[in-house]
């Protein structure tokens, strides 16, 4: 701000991230404060409807449930159970799609996995993704599932959501997972679950349709006279479906498929299909697996082939990049993923993705196992591992293309790369929405052979890791990684999963384990007589004795490394060190010290083009000449730092510099102003899991004695 009596010079230089606002000049109250630090959103997961016939009686069962429950002030839960295919979250789902007026604060989907060949979903990580969908920050997710749910029910307890839980294990599974407040929530299942009765649940236990409704669901699916024209066909035909709708939709897509063959065609195929599946049956299952076995046997070759070999996909969603890598020489391998829509045996969900009902991923597989030499389904596995490993690597090359990737091993090229976007935010989406296949290629990887892909798939999702802090994944990777890693006896492997396994672990809040994951790269490094990543490691461990409170031992490190890393060839290393010693400096009051170490980290990182941590020694510099009372020097250099920060996101280092403003508008009397950016500084912290750092609370304490004082200028 200029002094009174000086023009004001209006310009603006530089690159400039956010929001600028110019002004010849300005009266008056001014407050510019950041937008809110996290966002509450409102999810729209449900998939999209299909017709329900013949449940006319269990959807007024529930409905009334429902208005119960809302008389009575509580929220309504209901289980709907029955067999495999029998239209359980059809059911759910035209209950739930019908109440967006009467809940209009969203509506949350997950798939538990009870029939999942992996096992069942641990309800902490549906709890994790719930609460980002919420629109809590993964920084700010708690590591703990007792404090996951807490916080979900903290954050439902005043908005009205529907809740979709499909194929539920146990009682148990659930119960975490339920919403606070006046939510609504239907749970699938094959089993009864009783143990949600005292939960307050309602159940509603589905039979398979009276053969008059499955015909009509046939009508429905066939809609071409041919089931008016051969009615006793038709019915004939439903019955062996065993009125399960999966399986009377499969048959009617394949006669669809067929405008010239007669439905008594079809019946008499079925039936052979059903003495032949006869020592099969569990459940009625046989039903399904003969419908699904006509309509396998009636694919192309093309699709057929893609049907079982998706069958050997780790996850449980898909999309069409994936048949682009299993059938890497078919010309259009979308037109087969589009065969296997039209016959019903995909499912949509969001976003252009699909997924297999659990019966039609068993049949898949199973066909896979049947009609594919070991070395085939062994070269499919290594396809989609291979798949998503350069996929992964190109994001991770468009987020941070200073990160030293290490060379990747693919089993076949070319390999089929999806589009991740062509910005780091969209890269970032993309490995945030695909984490859940990812990690389960990472735990496929060892036991199918290929190690390999285990720690550099676990290496390329350095950047997710690093700025959305998935720390569960974030470890978990890292471990398999380094167990990958040590089979391989590839010590260049392990020495990078001990690094940046060990900053996870930091970030996790395990300095002690850290550090001992540091100690052994270094050991590793000097048994290599590797000078450069040995002097890395110094950085690392002076970190985590920093996190341990031992900053003497730390700058020792710091030091060591500002020497080493430039004289082994990492002159940006060598920068962050000296960001470190001023940050030590800073610490232990000693002002100039930090911004000779700050000034030369910040010419360091700024020649190697790394902006974000160039503006990190801004921040630092603009603070250390707050301490020694030069307050235009250093609201000059914080609003810089400022400003690139946020445009990158960076909410906890934004705060630092926001917290540092609000200090120099503290000192010169304008404690309005100050207030707010002290509250800014609070809720960037918050975004990021920081609201209990001693940061956070010496900030708080600033805000407290302000709001008691009288208002000022601002």
């Amino acid at each position: 701000m200029p002094s009174e009596g000086h023009e004001s010079h209006n310009e603006v230089r530089g690159d400039v991230y956010g929001s600028v606002v110019q002004a010849g000049s300005v009266h008056g109250g001014i407050h510019i404060a950041a937008p809110p630090a996290s966002v509450r959103r409102t999810p729209w997961q449900f998939p999209p409807l299909v017709r329900v016939v013949d449940r006319s009686s269990e959807l007024a069962a529930l409905e009334r449930h429902r208005v119960r429950a809302a008389r009575d002030g509580r929220p309504a839960l209901a289980a709907v159970s029955g067999l495999g295919g029998v239209g359980k979250t059809t059911v759910a789902l035209r209950w739930l799609h019908a109440l967006r007026r009467q809940c209009p604060g969203g509506q949350l989907h997950a798939d538990l996995g009870a029939q999942s060949p992996d096992g069942p979903e641990h309800p902490g990580d549906i709890l994790a993704r719930f609460l980002r969908a919420l629109g809590v920050p993964a920084q700010q997710v708690p590591a703990m599932l007792a404090e996951r749910t807490l916080l979900y029910r903290s954050l439902t307890a005043d908005r009205g959501l529907v809740v979709l839980l499909d194929d539920a294990a146990t009682a148990a599974q659930v119960r975490p997972l339920l919403p606070g407040g006046g939510s609504v929530t239907a749970v699938t299942s094959r089993r009864r679950l009783p143990g949600l009765t005292v939960d307050g649940c309602y159940p509603v236990h589905l039979e398979p349709l009276p053969s008059d409704a499955a015909v009509d669901l046939l009508a429905d699916t066939l809609a071409d006279g041919r089931v008016s024209e051969q009615p006793d066909d038709a019915r004939a035909l439903v019955e062996l479906c065993a009125g399960l709708p999966l399986a009377v939709r499969i048959a009617g897509a394949r006669l669809a498929a067929r405008p010239g063959r007669s439905i008594g065609t079809m019946v008499r195929s079925l039936a052979a299909e059903h003495h032949r599946l006869e020592a099969l049956a569990i459940d009625g299952d046989h039903n399904v697996r003969a419908a699904l076995d006509l309509s396998y046997q009636a694919l192309p070759p093309s699709a057929a082939r893609l049907y079982r070999l998706l069958g050997l996909h780790p996850g449980r969603e898909f999309d069409a990049s994936v048949a682009s890598a299993l059938l890497p020489a078919e010309a259009d391998a979308a037109r087969s993923l589009d065969v296997l829509h039209e016959a019903s045996l995909l499912v949509d969900t969001t976003g252009e993705r699909c997924r297999f009902h659990d019966l039609v991923r068993l049949h898949a597989a199973a066909k896979a196992r049947q009609d594919e030499s070991p070395q085939q389904r062994a070269e499919a596995v290594r396809r989609i591992a291979d798949h998503y490993l350069a996929s992964a690597t190109r994001a991770e090359e468009i987020i941070d293309p200073q990160h030293r990737t290490m060379a990747r091993d693919y089993g076949f090229v070319p390999v089929a790369v999806a589009d991740v976007g062509p910005g780091s935010g969209t890269a970032l989406d993309w490995l945030e929405r695909e984490l859940p296949n990812l990690m389960a290629v990472i735990h496929q990887a060892r036991s199918a052979g290929f190690p390999t892909v285990c720690w550099q798939l676990a290496d390329a999702l350095w950047p997710l890791f690093l700025r959305r802090k998935f720390y569960d994944d974030w470890c978990g990777a890292h471990r398999e990684g380094l167990a990958a890693a040590r089979d391989l006896g590839d010590t260049a492997a392990e020495c990078r999963m001990l690094t940046s396994g060990g900053v996870g672990e930091l970030g996790a809040g395990d300095p002690d384990g850290a550090l001992a994951m540091f100690e052994q790269a270094a050991r590793l490094f000097l048994g290599r007589d590797d000078l450069l990543g040995h002097a890395r490691t110094l950085n690392y461990r002076g970190l985590a004795l920093q996190r341990l409170g031992r900053p003497d031992e730390a700058a020792g490190y710091f030091a060591r490394a500002a020497a080493e890393l430039p004289r082994n060839g990492d002159e940006r290393a060598g920068g962050l060190a000296r960001l470190n010693l001023a940050d030590v400096a800073l610490t232990a009051g000693q002002a100039e010290e930090a911004i000779r170490q700050a000034g030369a980290a910040h010419t360091t990182l700024g020649d190697a083009g790394d902006t974000y941590n160039a503006a990190r020694a801004t921040t630092l510099l603009g603070r250390a000449h707050l301490v020694l009372d030069r307050l235009d020097r250093a609201e000059e250099l914080l609003s810089s730092a400022r400003a690139t920060l946020r445009g990158m996101a960076a909410n906890h280092e934004t705060a630092r510099a926001v917290e540092g403003l609000a200090e120099v508008s503290e000192r010169r009397g304008r404690t309005g102003l100050a207030r707010t950016l002290y509250q800014e500084a609070l809720d960037l912290c918050a975004s990021v899991g920081r609201s209990g750092s001693d940061e956070a609370e010496e900030t708080r304490r600033r805000l407290r004695r302000l709001e008691r004082s009288e208002p000022g200028e601002t």
